[in-house]
């Protein structure tokens, strides 16, 4: 007679598909959760930064310290510029084209008055447009110091001049008398008189407040305008004159003729 299988024992596969049937239900709900998760916002990349170009402090020369000797470091330099020229009182300051000056509450760049000297004597100007700073010139304006006078009310460019070449002569032991400027007892211009006609060709006049080129010391604002020398060109002119000589220099009105070297 065949045996009947108990029914209270259970099949030994039964456990394997238990297993199976848990094993697939956990892969499915990690499935759903990767499937339903936040999206995870994309990673933004900053952009790389742009190189800083270092700018270095804007170099002031403040004319109303200079004159109220209010800056002691600022005057001792003025002092040392002046020294070589042998001028003394006839400019307030020697300046750098990479430089600026205040006069009262103007501020200006040297190098945009330099850039307008340019302009109106015809020439080009090359600008490097890696650094706006730097201006270049086929000539040697704006390459070299820079006398300045700062215009006073009743002041005219004649007498600006006259103390300018009464400093210079002064500083070589040469006394120049108050009308050795003055024409002659026949009406004819003084070897004096002619050096100070042709350097009003050698200076530009700048209005301060209208930030312009001008021609004439006509004021309408106290210390509103300046007078610039170019200090290489003007004071190789007065050296290369032996004073002893100097009623023998002709000027046609745009050349001045010096005596030869004997």
């Amino acid at each position: 007679m065949a045996e009947r299988t108990s029914p209270h024992v259970k099949s030994p596969n039964i456990g394997k598909y238990v297993f199976l049937a848990g094993f697939c239900i956990v892969l499915i709900g990690i499935g759903v959760w990767f499937i339903l998760r936040p999206a995870k916002p994309p990673r933004i990349t900053s952009a790389p930064q742009a190189k800083r170009m270092t700018i270095p402090p804007e170099k002031i020369i403040d004319y109303d310290k200079i004159k109220e000797k209010a800056d002691q470091t600022l005057t001792t330099l003025m002092e040392e510029r002046k020294a070589p020229y042998g001028v003394k009182k006839s400019l307030d300051m020697i300046v750098k084209p990479d430089e600026s000056i205040r006069v009262g509450e103007e501020t200006v760049q040297m190098k945009n008055i330099l850039d307008k000297v340019r302009l109106k004597l015809g020439e080009i100007i090359e600008t490097d447009l890696g650094d706006e700073s730097k201006s270049k010139s086929t000539s040697k304006i704006g390459q070299e110091a820079l006398g300045i006078h700062v215009v006073k009310p009743g002041e005219n460019i004649w007498d600006i001049h006259f103390k300018l070449l009464t400093d210079y002569y002064d500083n070589k032991g040469i006394h120049l008398s108050p009308v050795a400027d003055e024409p002659d007892s026949l009406g004819y211009s003084t070897g004096v008189g002619k050096i100070l006609k042709f350097s009003e060709n050698l200076v530009h006049i700048y209005n301060l407040r209208k930030r312009r080129l001008e021609t004439n010391l006509d004021l309408i604002y106290p210390l509103s305008k300046i007078v610039i020398y170019n200090m290489s060109r003007i004071f190789s002119l007065l050296d290369g004159i032996n004073y002893k000589n100097v009623n023998r220099i002709e000027f046609d009105g745009q050349t001045l003729w010096l005596p030869a070297v004997q």
